[in-house]
């Protein structure tokens, strides 16, 4: 092609097995050429005819892209002359920004986050496999995708203004009436709908929790070891966390009282101990609610996969043996349904509902309305409660066949047992390396998390974290087989 017919474009390449037309990438294509300043103020185009055959596209295809960059005022036509690029996209250009800064540079950050940052938990290993024995994701292999299809569908199908529009500050009323009736169903919790606020997960609500709560520096008991989302949320909030041991009871109260005794919150996994699997006695629970009325503190209760008990009752909550109205129950359907959704939901005392109501309604912004309506109908026609059911089977099976091809292990490892949930500890003799033996299973293909990444500070006991939801029984004895031999374990 000469000069005269147009500008050289020959850099073009159009992918066609990509997901987007050909249209939409030559569009992007010519329209990163202009701003890069490949083509300037004044070139010309090649004519349709021509872009079109060097590019392999129809002439149709190229009109369609060039007519977009003209809409947006990139390229003009003249009548007789062809197309150019616009001369005002020379004056709106923005000038070349400054050097790179050199390597290790950071921006500036906020003096609250500037802190966080360095006691933030490693979050890089959340999973995203299923896969032997990776912690906190579920069985999604048996999921029931062919109701949810449809509820999705049924809800898509709707009135715009219920799918497209802000929807409910605090979250869609029928999703907040199921998981009221959810929770007195499973946990004799009683609560009004209006106690409850639909959250873009678990992470958003203690998150809000802190911002509502929490002055900068203000003391907030953690168990440790212990949820590292939790931490990393309340960090953020500017929260000087106070790492309190756990022991066969729970978090530790006495020690608690002896490091802060004046403490604004305390954040804790009662019915299922992230990540030993302790439950909380009733003494200890009593004891922490004494703490937190005579500091006039708070209490987050984490119950993050409470409905997965493999005996004949749940685990009570914290929340309802609370008269003081010092618990908020923090709950999430990234394990009974799968992380994506990203929806979970806090239930507040009735004197912090008034609090609660202010914040969503003027700068908390809460997961689709669409989302919250499909998991409301899916609660609202039983499919919830079946699947919570089969779930409960299935992650008792699996555990079993963990707790068995566990007893080929060496002895130098042992698994312990819990009794609900899809994860839990193996300790370590003396002197075995528990990050070698995390190298030397991802080797192999197996995904292991040490015990000391849930520790805000170091604890005696060195140990692995299994996790078994997302595993059939047949990958977790061929793992468990593989994990026989690692020489970290010998």
């Amino acid at each position: 092609m000469k000069q005269a017919a147009g500008a050289l474009l020959s850099s073009i390449k159009l992918d066609r097995e990509s997901r987007k037309s050909v249209s939409v990438q030559l569009y992007l294509a010519l329209r990163d050429i202009i701003l890069s300043g490949g083509l300037r103020a004044g070139d010309r185009l090649p004519a349709t005819r021509v872009l079109a055959r060097e590019t392999g596209v129809s002439r149709t295809t190229v009109i369609d892209a060039v007519d977009r960059l003209v809409s947006e005022g990139m390229l003009e036509s003249r009548v007789g002359a062809g197309t150019y690029v616009t001369a005002a996209l020379e004056a709106q250009r923005p000038a070349p920004g400054p050097a790179l800064p050199q390597a290790g540079a950071q921006p500036n950050l906020s003096y609250a986050i500037g802190l966080a940052e360095k006691s933030y938990a490693r979050r890089a290993w959340l999973p995203h496999e299923a896969r032997a024995f990776v912690t906190a994701l579920p069985a999604l292999d048996a999921f029931p995708m062919a109701h949810w299809a449809r509820l999705s569908a049924r809800h898509l199908r709707g009135p715009r203004g219920d799918v497209m529009g802000y929807g409910e500050p605090k979250g869609f009323a029928p999703l907040r009436r199921a998981i009221a009736a959810h929770l007195s169903a499973l946990k004799g919790i009683q609560c009004h709908p209006d106690q409850v606020f639909i959250t873009a997960g678990a992470q958003q609500a203690f998150a809000l929790i802190g911002r509502l709560l929490l002055n900068p520096g203000d003391r907030v008991w953690i168990e440790n070891p212990g949820a590292s989302g939790a931490r990393n949320a309340l960090l953020s909030e500017g929260a000087d966390l106070v790492p309190v041991p756990v022991d066969d009871d729970g978090l530790m109260v006495s020690e608690g009282l002896a490091r802060a005794p004046h403490f604004r919150l305390a954040f804790v996994t009662p019915s299922h101990q992230q990540p030993l699997g302790h439950v909380m006695s009733l003494a200890r629970r009593f004891e922490l609610l004494k703490a937190a009325e005579e500091s006039r503190a708070m209490i987050i209760e984490d119950d993050y996969d409470g409905e997965f008990y493999f005996g004949n009752a749940p685990h009570p909550a914290l929340y309802g043996t609370d008269s003081s109205g010092r618990v908020l129950y923090v709950g999430t359907f990234s394990k009974t349904l799968f992380p994506a959704l990203r929806l979970g939901y806090v239930v507040v005392p009735q004197r912090m509902v008034e609090a609660f109501d202010s914040a969503f309604r003027h700068w908390v912004s809460g997961p689709p309305t669409a989302t919250q309506a499909i998991v409301a109908d899916f609660m609202d026609e039983g499919h919830f409660a079946t699947h919570i059911r089969l779930m409960r089977r299935l992650y008792k099976a699996r555990y079993e066949a963990l707790i068995e091809a566990g007893k080929a292990l060496p002895p130098s490892i042992r698994l312990q047992q819990t009794a609900s949930g899809f994860h839990t500890p193996a300790y370590l003799d003396a002197g075995r390396d528990p990050a070698l033996i995390v190298e030397q299973a991802r080797a192999k293909g197996i995904t292991l998390a040490p015990l000391d990444r849930y520790c805000l500070a170091p604890i005696d006991q060195r140990g692995l974290v299994f996790g078994f939801g997302s595993a059939t029984p047949e990958d977790i004895a061929r793992a468990m087989a593989t994990l026989r031999d690692l020489p970290a374990l010998r």
